[in-house]
Protein backbone atom coordinates (compact mmCIF):
# COMPACT_ATOMS: atom_id res chain seq x y z
CA UNK A 1 0.00 0.00 0.00
CA UNK A 2 1.46 3.50 -1.02
CA UNK A 3 2.62 5.49 2.01
CA UNK A 4 2.12 9.25 1.86
CA UNK A 5 5.24 11.20 3.47
CA UNK A 6 2.82 14.01 3.98
CA UNK A 7 5.67 16.57 5.75
CA UNK A 8 9.45 15.77 6.09
CA UNK A 9 11.47 16.13 9.53
CA UNK A 10 13.91 19.55 9.13
CA UNK A 11 17.52 18.20 10.50
CA UNK A 12 19.30 21.40 12.20
CA UNK A 13 23.34 21.52 10.92
CA UNK A 14 25.34 24.47 11.99
CA UNK A 15 26.28 26.42 8.61
CA UNK A 16 22.75 27.64 7.77
CA UNK A 17 22.41 24.68 5.33
CA UNK A 18 18.46 23.40 5.79
CA UNK A 19 18.01 19.32 5.16
CA UNK A 20 14.46 18.43 4.66
CA UNK A 21 14.27 14.51 4.79
CA UNK A 22 11.70 13.04 3.26
CA UNK A 23 12.46 9.09 3.75
CA UNK A 24 15.20 8.23 5.91
CA UNK A 25 16.44 7.25 9.36
CA UNK A 26 15.34 10.53 11.39
CA UNK A 27 11.50 10.76 9.15
CA UNK A 28 10.59 7.18 8.13
CA UNK A 29 13.23 5.01 10.07
CA UNK A 30 14.17 3.93 6.48
CA UNK A 31 17.61 1.94 6.20
CA UNK A 32 17.89 1.24 2.59
CA UNK A 33 17.49 4.97 1.04
CA UNK A 34 17.31 8.24 2.35
CA UNK A 35 15.90 11.76 0.31
CA UNK A 36 16.14 14.95 1.51
CA UNK A 37 15.54 18.48 0.12
CA UNK A 38 18.74 20.70 0.70
CA UNK A 39 19.18 24.33 0.96
CA UNK A 40 22.83 25.52 0.98
CA UNK A 41 23.49 29.36 1.51
CA UNK A 42 25.84 31.40 -1.02
CA UNK A 43 29.99 30.33 0.09
CA UNK A 44 28.65 27.19 2.21
CA UNK A 45 31.04 24.38 2.75
CA UNK A 46 31.17 21.02 4.72
CA UNK A 47 34.09 19.03 5.81
CA UNK A 48 35.62 16.36 3.38
CA UNK A 49 34.22 12.79 3.67
CA UNK A 50 34.61 9.40 2.48
CA UNK A 51 31.16 8.41 2.93
CA UNK A 52 29.77 4.26 3.30
CA UNK A 53 27.11 4.71 0.91
CA UNK A 54 26.50 5.93 -2.71
CA UNK A 55 24.63 9.81 -3.36
CA UNK A 56 23.49 10.81 -6.38
CA UNK A 57 22.54 14.76 -6.18
CA UNK A 58 19.95 16.44 -8.23
CA UNK A 59 20.51 20.51 -8.23
CA UNK A 60 17.49 22.43 -8.59
CA UNK A 61 18.66 26.23 -8.10
CA UNK A 62 22.05 27.30 -8.22
CA UNK A 63 25.02 24.91 -7.98
CA UNK A 64 26.88 22.21 -6.20
CA UNK A 65 30.22 22.45 -6.02
CA UNK A 66 31.99 18.19 -5.25
CA UNK A 67 36.15 18.63 -4.57
CA UNK A 68 37.53 15.31 -5.12
CA UNK A 69 41.34 13.72 -5.46
CA UNK A 70 41.17 14.39 -8.68
CA UNK A 71 39.78 17.82 -8.86
CA UNK A 72 35.91 19.75 -8.84
CA UNK A 73 33.06 18.89 -10.38
CA UNK A 74 30.52 22.06 -10.65
CA UNK A 75 27.03 20.66 -10.16
CA UNK A 76 24.75 23.51 -11.97
CA UNK A 77 20.36 23.52 -11.78
CA UNK A 78 19.24 20.80 -13.91
CA UNK A 79 22.22 18.43 -13.20
CA UNK A 80 23.34 15.24 -11.18
CA UNK A 81 26.09 14.06 -10.20
CA UNK A 82 26.63 10.19 -8.41
CA UNK A 83 29.51 9.95 -5.88
CA UNK A 84 30.52 6.21 -4.65
CA UNK A 85 30.86 4.62 -1.57
CA UNK A 86 34.33 5.71 0.05
CA UNK A 87 35.65 8.03 -2.63
CA UNK A 88 37.23 11.25 -0.27
CA UNK A 89 34.76 14.06 -1.58
CA UNK A 90 33.47 17.73 0.00
CA UNK A 91 30.52 19.41 -0.78
CA UNK A 92 29.93 23.32 -1.26
CA UNK A 93 28.23 25.98 -2.92
CA UNK A 94 29.60 28.93 -4.93
CA UNK A 95 28.55 32.57 -4.30
CA UNK A 96 24.98 31.43 -5.53
CA UNK A 97 23.95 29.18 -3.00
CA UNK A 98 21.80 25.84 -3.97
CA UNK A 99 18.82 24.13 -3.82
CA UNK A 100 19.22 19.82 -4.22
CA UNK A 101 18.07 16.83 -3.20
CA UNK A 102 19.97 14.05 -2.00
CA UNK A 103 19.70 10.37 -2.43
CA UNK A 104 21.68 7.79 -0.36
CA UNK A 105 22.27 4.76 -0.81
CA UNK A 106 21.99 2.58 2.26
CA UNK A 107 20.34 5.66 3.94
CA UNK A 108 22.68 8.59 5.10
CA UNK A 109 23.62 8.63 8.73
CA UNK A 110 26.31 10.06 11.18
CA UNK A 111 28.30 7.49 11.64
CA UNK A 112 28.98 6.37 7.78
CA UNK A 113 29.63 9.67 6.36
CA UNK A 114 33.22 9.31 8.23
CA UNK A 115 34.03 13.20 7.91
CA UNK A 116 37.56 14.87 8.59
CA UNK A 117 37.86 14.66 12.44
CA UNK A 118 39.70 17.95 12.49
CA UNK A 119 37.26 19.81 10.73
CA UNK A 120 33.04 20.36 12.40
CA UNK A 121 30.37 18.09 10.94
CA UNK A 122 26.91 18.41 9.69
CA UNK A 123 24.25 16.82 7.77
CA UNK A 124 23.67 15.16 5.10
CA UNK A 125 25.28 16.60 2.22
Amino acid sequence: MPELIATPTTIPVPGGKIIDEHVGRVNTGTDAVSVAHMKAPADWTEPFQAPEFDEVTLVLAGAVLVDHDGGQVRVEAGQSVITRAGERIRYSTGHEGAEYVAVCLPAFSPEAVNRDVDEPGEGEA
